[in-house]
């Protein structure tokens, strides 16, 4: 459909959102949090500090009124995120009422669990199922396309950190000419912990630009020229549970998010599972052999080093956590890495071995606000591992180039992947 909608760029050209967000997460200052991380989760499982400050790094400005504390290990971090009464997620709000709007990460019941209803029929199996079979497996391979024929690639570059924005755009039906534009701002919204003008900018004009989409798509919908659900926008414009609408200002604050929380993360989690495959080629060379072993590939580089280092929660009321005493009103940063390395749990925890036992870890978290999108990322995942393997023949790494390192403290990620492969 022709979209009148148009997205306005950041008044300030120079302003590279993307550095930025790369600085932010420690993706230039921490290399390997795991020995700190291992360290700290010896001295017990609830510790008085703040993760960013053991790092070196400046705590986050809005939050630096709260009494901090870390929680460490598979069952303590399972019962913060499994209890939302005791452990709040509206801690959130003081960061995405500015960054995102009203977004559902940051609520607790009875709004979270009735808005995300609504959104969760963005991503039914059936529509998931459909963007596997014909959306990501089509933007797969037009990316493969561009170096197939090459011998040599550097898959950050050109393809993880590529593919899983297409499909958000392709998922949206964004034009052409918006994608750039929307890519930037949606990376300076999560700048606003540093840059908060840049972001709040960002924030305006994708706020402006989603409203008029979701009443453009409404009025295509109405007059018969749009099916309804044929994309993510106008499904969600049309959503109702029991009658109930979702809001436009939870719509748009979700759009607002999706780039990030979809976008981002995939493509994080992707470049892990490749450098820990062809930082391992026997395990590559078995998965290449035997596909069915694709999933057990995919959940081992979640644990091993999933994409988000830690999440954060708002104590509502006095709490005794594994013995330790935290008064109300208090910041957990809740180390979810802690809890997929916790070496009670996994043997050899720090080893990225696809054949281990499969047991459930915390990149997704767990609880109510398990990630909505979990599904569609492993789908992704799996897409993209079976793409390469399929049309780059003998992919294994340039031994001319450095070896893939994952790198940051949260938002991990190789900053490159250079392969070879048969052309």
């Amino acid at each position: 459909m022709t979209v009148a909608v148009r997205i306005k760029d950041l008044d300030d050209p120079t302003f590279d959102p993307f550095t930025t967000l790369n600085q932010v997460q420690g993706f230039v200052d921490v290399i390997d949090p795991y020995p700190t991380i291992h360290a700290l989760h010896l001295k017990g499982t609830v510790l008085k500090g703040d993760m960013r400050r053991e790092f070196g790094l400046q705590p986050f400005p809005f939050w630096a009124d709260y009494p901090s504390w870390m929680v460490f290990g598979y069952d303590t971090v399972a019962q913060v995120f499994s209890d939302p009464d005791s452990f709040s997620s509206t801690i959130w709000q003081d960061f995405f009422l500015d960054c995102f709007g009203e977004s559902i990460t940051a609520m607790d019941a009875p709004e979270h669990p009735r808005y995300r209803r609504l959104f969760q029929k963005a991503f039914l199996p059936q529509t998931v199922a459909s963007w596997g079979k014909t959306l990501v497996p089509r933007i797969i391979n037009e990316l493969i396309d561009g170096f197939a024929t090459r011998g040599h690639a550097e898959l950050v570059s050109e393809f993880t950190g590529v593919y899983p924005f297409k499909v958000v755009y392709d998922q949206l039906h964004l034009p052409a000419r918006d994608r750039a534009v929307f890519h930037k701002l949606a990376i300076a919204l999560v700048c606003i912990m540093v840059d908060p003008p840049h972001a709040g900018e960002a924030f305006r004009k994708l706020g402006e630009y989603f409203s008029g989409l979701i009443h453009e798509r409404r009025q295509a919908i109405e007059s018969g020229t749009l099916t309804a659900g044929d994309d993510l926008i106008s499904l969600l414009a049309i959503a109702e549970v029991d009658g109930e609408r979702l809001p436009d200002q939870i719509t748009v604050s979700f759009l607002r998010q999706l780039m990030t929380a979809a976008g981002d993360n995939t493509y994080r989690s992707s470049s892990v599972l490749l450098a820990g495959l062809l930082s391992n080629p026997e395990q590559l060379e078995a998965v290449r052999r035997d596909r069915t072993l694709i999933p057990q590939a995919i959940e081992e580089a979640l644990r091993w080093d999933g994409p988000i280092t830690f999440g954060t929660r708002l104590t509502t009321r006095d709490v005794v956590l594994d013995g330790v005493k935290i008064p109300a009103r208090s910041k957990l940063d809740v180390v979810q890495s802690s809890a997929s390395r916790d070496p009670a749990r996994y043997e050899n925890p720090d080893d990225f071995n696809i054949f281990r036992k499969i047991e459930r870890h915390a990149a997704f978290g767990n609880g109510p606000h398990v990630c909505i999108g979990q599904h569609l990322a492993r789908l992704e995942m799996s897409s993209a591992l079976n793409g390469l393997l399929d049309r780059l023949p003998n992919l294994r790494p340039d031994p001319a180039k450095p070896a893939p390192q994952v790198v940051g403290l949260s938002g991990r990620a190789p900053a490159a992947i250079h392969v070879l492969f048969d052309a």
